[in-house]
């Protein structure tokens, strides 16, 4: 009796284990992917969702149930203060070049050698391998590239004004509470660079002091130091200037056609985002799988189109349907994106320590000046609506006794 109950129950685990087989059932593994805001296809306006696309090709091509579970950042330094916390552990990230340099040398990202392990990586054009930030390829697979200009509104900032083509428009007065600067001090120190003819990657301190003025002179004409939200912004006209990349003036000029951009002749950044896997990453099969997946052609595609940004990746710039749809969306994209003076752009560096420290102190500093200059205006208009409200009550009192008299 005893072995017949042991049987029936064998057989019923057995039963169980094949029903949940055939149902998809099984063990989940959750691959953690931690990306740039509004850089992906994400199934939004008719797009292809490719993080489900994923999950649909791990679930019928290699037999397993993933889910993605996918947040951003808003920039490098915020990504690396994550990923240097170690309280936290990604699968994929996608830093900027020089980002991909620092996170190698500290340690927190792995080799992953992509031309033995990654299928797709052939398609990666040779000029964006080899590249100072991973010189013998061992790192990194880059995901996109592109370039720092200025997005303007042409019915704000008119076709004759003389400042267009330059920086100088960053910091025109006539603009004053019209202009956007980016919210990261890599960046932010960057335009000022330009504008002022030193180099981004500069290793003298007056240089970056320099810089620091330029942008404490700007900050009289800003409206806001901002990320993402450079796109509601720009998009409904609330400002009229605003430093941005290339790809995502395209997005915004979907949504507001007066909008226009240029390269500043000065110079301006020209950058890689790459895919890496972090040392602490607890998928790294599944998270070389993620890569290769966002390399084949259909997806890489469809990530190029939604996000609009340039790629190094052959099966995408040579597609004439992806040409014919980027040119749909605006007239000159294609040669935004892919056709440029090289001389005048340049790659940011990772800067030496006490460098990068420096820049991060004077960041503060400016942050902190223009947070206490706004406390101020706001103290100092309390006191005023509270003398006037001291000096009329006292009034209606006065009239009120004289009338008693």
């Amino acid at each position: 009796m005893v072995k017949k109950i042991i049987s029936l129950a064998v057989a019923a685990v057995f039963a169980l284990a094949l029903l949940t087989s055939c149902s998809g059932g099984g063990d989940t593994t959750t691959l953690y992917v931690y990306n740039w805001g509004e850089y992906i296809s994400d199934g939004s306006e008719d797009s292809l969702d490719t993080n489900a696309a994923f999950e649909e090709y791990c679930k019928t091509k290699l037999g397993k149930n993933v889910i993605v579970n996918y947040s951003t950042y808003a920039s490098n330094e915020d990504l690396y203060s994550k990923i240097s916390g170690g309280a936290v552990s990604y699968d994929v990230i996608v830093p900027s070049d020089y980002m991909v340099a620092r996170l190698a040398a500290e340690g927190l990202i792995m080799k992953i050698d992509p031309a033995k392990n990654i299928e797709n990586y052939q398609y990666i054009d040779d000029n964006f391998k080899g590249l100072f930030y991973d010189k013998n390829d061992e790192y990194s697979v880059p995901y996109t590239y592109g370039t720092v200009g200025i997005i303007y509104n042409t019915t704000i900032v008119k076709e004759d004004e003389a400042d267009i083509g330059s920086w100088a428009l960053m910091w025109n007065e006539k603009y004053e509470g019209n202009i956007l600067q980016f919210n990261n001090p890599r960046d932010a120190f960057g335009t000022a660079h330009f504008y002022q003819g030193t180099s981004a990657n500069s290793e003298n301190e007056a240089d970056w002091k320099a810089a620091q003025e330029l942008l404490k002179k700007q900050k009289n004409v800003v409206q806001g130091y901002v990320m993402d939200e450079v796109f509601n912004k720009m998009e409904s006209s609330s400002a009229a200037v605003a430093p941005y990349y290339a790809g995502d003036f395209f997005t915004m000029y979907e949504e507001n056609e007066d909008l226009a951009f240029f390269y500043p002749k000065e110079g301006t950044n020209v950058f890689v985002d790459a895919m890496c896997v972090p040392s602490n990453a607890q998928n790294k099969d599944l998270a070389l799988e993620y890569i290769n997946f966002m390399l084949s052609e259909e997806i890489a595609i469809a990530n190029a189109e939604a996000i609009c940004y340039a790629s190094p990746n052959k099966l995408v710039y040579e597609n004439e349907d992806y040409a014919a749809d980027m040119q749909e969306i605006h007239p000159d994209a294609m040669d935004i994106l892919y056709n440029y003076d090289m001389s005048k752009m340049e790659y940011f560096y990772d800067l030496p320590e006490n460098i990068r420290n420096l820049q991060n102190d004077l960041w503060e500093e400016l942050k902190i000046e223009s947070s206490v200059g706004y406390t101020v205006y706001i103290i100092c208009g309390v006191i005023v609506l509270a003398l006037a409200a001291v000096f009329i009550i006292r009034a209606v009192v006065k009239k009120k006794k004289e009338s008693a008299m």
